[in-house]
């Protein structure tokens, strides 16, 4: 009777033991995420393991994390939590969830570097796509110093950027992405574009000023490298640039709709009506088609222009003076007839 009962606990004990590995196995090999697409989660510095099971659970709809929870026990996961942006697919097994995370194996995001037209809103457009806090990167861009390492100042910076959409992690740091910006500067900057600069009489840095003022004088692409042409043309026959976004930017006044004296006489090295040539750097940030435009500009022989009055945007070009204030004329009455001051 004795042996019998032995036999009967062994077999118990081999059911036990079948079934919890069993269920072991299923935690450990199941698929929990209630997703219909794949889906990112993004680990923070301030996470822990709750934390981290939460945004398992409200991000990707978990819907159990024993095995989870079981891996992170065995394997102090907790203790060594990677930040990161993780991408995870609906089929993904609990297993290969922890692996991802435990490894730090992330996914790289899609980081959009806009054309705006101030360091502080490329800091904040930045920094709402990453871990990295925009104040840390504006720390490091009002470095003069850590500037003038990169080849730039106060003035230049905005040539740096090259707006664009760039794969990166999601917790690049702030130096990091200074790094990668300048990498992408020296690709954009290859030895076709360098030799269209200097054929032009430019610098980089140059093309990327002249570049920001055609950005600001029209949005309609077509139209640009009508505008950096007329630029061209004044910068060789010595002429003042005379144009309006610089003076908009040395008020830091941008919804000027109508420039008068008062504005012209602002003493500023941006305000192009009092100083010839080029301002000392970019207004904003140039965009990648304002850039092409006066490195591809326009060849004619128009040194005015003046926005049309139909206010589509667009410009009325001139080659006289003349011309030039007959089409000022008509748009000051269009301006005169909206009561614009």
């Amino acid at each position: 009777m004795k042996k019998r009962n032995l036999t009967i606990l062994a077999s118990f004990l081999i059911i036990v033991a079948v079934a919890g590995a069993i269920a072991g196995y299923a935690s450990l090999f199941n698929r929990p995420l209630k997703i219909d697409k794949p889906t990112f989660i993004y680990i923070d510095n301030d996470d822990n393991i709750d934390s981290v099971c939460h945004k398992l659970q409200t991000r990707l709809h978990a819907s159990s994390l024993t095995g989870f929870r079981l891996l992170a026990t065995y394997t102090d996961y907790d203790k060594h939590i990677h930040t990161g942006a993780y991408r995870f697919n609906p089929e993904t097994q609990t297993w290969n969830i922890f692996r991802t995370l435990q490894r730090g194996s992330q996914t790289p995001v899609k980081l959009t570097v806009p054309s705006v037209r101030t360091i502080g809103r490329l800091c904040k457009a930045v920094s709402n796509q990453l871990m990295t806090d925009s104040a840390e990167i504006a720390r490091i861009l009002a470095d003069s110093a850590y500037c003038a390492s990169l080849g730039y100042n106060a003035y230049t910076l905005p040539a740096l950027f090259i707006p664009n959409t760039y794969e990166v992690y999601w917790n690049i740091s702030a130096q990091e992405f200074i790094a990668r910006m300048q990498k992408e500067h020296r690709r954009f900057w290859n030895d076709k574009r360098q030799n269209q600069a200097k054929a032009i009489g430019l610098t980089p840095t140059e093309v990327s000023t002249l570049a920001s003022i055609v950005d600001e004088e029209t949005a309609n692409n077509a139209e640009k490298p009508i505008v950096a042409g007329l630029y061209i043309n004044r910068l060789r026959q010595d002429m003042p640039l005379q144009a309006d976004p610089t003076v908009k930017f040395s008020l830091q006044d941008f919804g000027l709709r109508r420039i008068l004296n008062k504005h012209l006489a602002t003493d500023s090295p941006y305000n192009t009506y009092i100083y010839k040539g080029l301002p000392p750097g970019p207004i904003r940030i140039p965009s990648i088609q304002g850039l092409e435009s006066v490195l591809n500009h326009a060849h004619h022989d128009y040194l005015y222009m003046c926005a049309k009055e139909d206010f589509s945007g667009t410009h009325n070009f001139a080659r006289t003076l003349s011309q030039h204030l007959a089409n000022a004329r008509r748009y000051q009455q269009a301006l005169n007839r909206r009561n614009i001051r």
